[in-house]
């Protein structure tokens, strides 16, 4: 890897250990939080984190407090630990900006593996890339979204289905194909959780989201 920073925000020192050893032993720089507003204070100190992995429950800011004040600033990649798994818990955090949400207890290998693919996704690893249709254009390599001329401001994985619906136009897409290649490893969530995501993304699109056309029981096609 190349000492890319990751945040680990957890009010349980153990688990804080258990994710850094993984962590560290891929070449990453780990840095730490106890609870929601050392969370904050060390991110703002750091401006070059490139990825917060961050736990609902804490004392003095909860992981939501936390994610949506970090929203208010930044783009960075968020993944959401929880106990929880209910599905309002999941919908929340999605519709507050998380990237990925993965429920305790869970496997650090994994973890790890998701960490790495949302990184080489964001970090311009990737050939560059321009789509434009009807007036939307995504640039890849600058990762960038714009909607008749006009900034359009979307979450990673807002980004990240958008550019599938793009390479894709023309072809429907299941919600499957949608999780396998957008979320890129086996999700175990509800996939209604492309449903939010496709809602949040009509909305900024603003007319522009009509483009995305819901086809019953099945999922999704991008028409322009």
């Amino acid at each position: 890897m190349n000492n890319k920073k990751i945040l680990v925000v957890d009010d349980e020192t153990r688990m804080r250990k258990l994710v850094k050893d993984f962590l560290v032993k891929d070449g990453y720089v780990v840095l730490e939080a106890g609870d929601g507003q050392e969370a904050l204070d060390v991110f703002y100190a750091n401006s070059d984190t490139a990825l917060i992995v961050l736990d609902v429950m804490m004392p003095k800011l909860d992981g939501w407090e936390v994610c949506k004040e970090i929203r208010n600033n930044s783009k960075v990649p968020i993944i959401m630990l929880t106990a929880k798994s209910e599905e309002r818990d999941e919908l929340l955090g999605f519709k507050l900006g998380v990237d990925e949400y993965i429920s305790k207890p869970f496997s650090p290998k994994i973890l790890v593996a998701r960490i790495a693919a949302i990184l080489r996704r964001t970090s311009g690893d990737e050939e560059d890339e321009k789509f434009e249709l009807g007036g939307i254009v995504v640039d890849k390599s600058a990762h960038t979204v714009t909607v008749d001329g006009v900034d359009v401001e979307l979450s990673y994985k807002e980004f990240e289905l958008l550019t599938f619906f793009m390479a894709n136009k023309g072809i429907a897409l299941s919600r499957e194909k949608i999780l396998n290649n957008v979320w890129n490893y086996d999700y175990f969530g509800d996939a209604r959780t492309i449903d939010t995501h496709v809602k949040k993304l009509r909305s900024k699109l603003g007319e522009k989201g009509n483009l995305i056309s819901t086809i019953w029981g099945m999922g999704y096609k991008f028409d322009a």
